[in-house]
């Protein structure tokens, strides 16, 4: 059966990653799995389905994050949230979290919508893009924790990304394991945006031999008010 391979595989992938998940939480990863069965081939969503599949590489690489810093109480914003990973089952796995799912594709919101409905968690939903929802006053430097598993390098992420963190608050990039030439070269970005790197750290994905890494970045001071430029700008003129 389906619940029982999600169960199994989030509950001792979670051990593995000395996790703690809440009772109501392995339930609620599957009924996410099976909504995600159900409407990924209407949306847009992933290219990953499958029990083993989803459990591991979206699922329990999303909840690894809660070992990279405290979630607890924290406000926090998923940019560009597609299918809702790594913030949904963040939240479902720490529940104090304020969550804010940002994705620019109607669809894709109103799927985010339903989602968190039916797993009955409260989330906040912004239907933009980055670069525009950054200059709106009530999205701007308010988040203590910034998130983002999108494929874009990172200089293009930090820009994206950082004028959404508070001062002192962290943005955690995703990326893999094989990184390094792409974190050198977000050095400039990095700083011209008032932030500096902390740290990275890799992790394995349980039931895999598969190393992720997240970046860890702090913001130290403002944005500049410039800061993000249009997309196309980002894209042909990386900081």
């Amino acid at each position: 059966m389906i619940s029982e391979t999600i169960t199994s595989l989030v509950t001792h992938g979670a051990t593995e990653l000395n996790i703690e998940l809440p009772p109501e939480a392995v339930a609620a990863f599957e009924t996410y799995y099976e909504f995600l069965e159900k409407r990924r081939q209407n949306v847009n969503l992933t290219a990953i389905y499958g029990e083993e599949e989803v459990a591991n590489l979206h699922f329990l690489d999303s909840i690894a994050l809660l070992n990279i810093t405290e979630f607890k109480s924290k406000r926090v914003i998923d940019i560009g949230s597609g299918a809702g990973f790594p913030g949904v089952p963040l939240l479902i796995a720490e529940p104090t979290i304020d969550l804010t799912l940002l994705d620019a594709a109607g669809k894709r919101i109103a799927f985010l919508t339903e989602l968190c409905a039916r797993l009955n968690v409260t989330s906040t939903y912004i239907k933009a893009r980055a670069e525009e929802a950054a200059h709106i006053p009530g999205n701007r430097e308010l988040y203590d924790i910034v998130l983002s598993r999108a494929v874009a390098q990172l200089n293009i992420l930090c820009e994206l990304c950082i004028p959404f963190v508070r001062v002192g608050g962290l943005f955690i990039a995703m990326k893999s394991v094989d990184s390094a030439k792409e974190i050198d070269e977000a050095n400039s970005a990095v700083e011209s945006l008032g932030a500096e790197f902390i740290k990275h750290v890799d992790y394995t994905i349980p039931g895999t031999k598969i190393i992720h890494r997240a970046v860890v970045i702090q913001k130290k001071t403002n944005t500049k008010s410039n800061f993000p430029r249009r997309y196309s700008k980002i894209k042909k003129s990386p900081l």
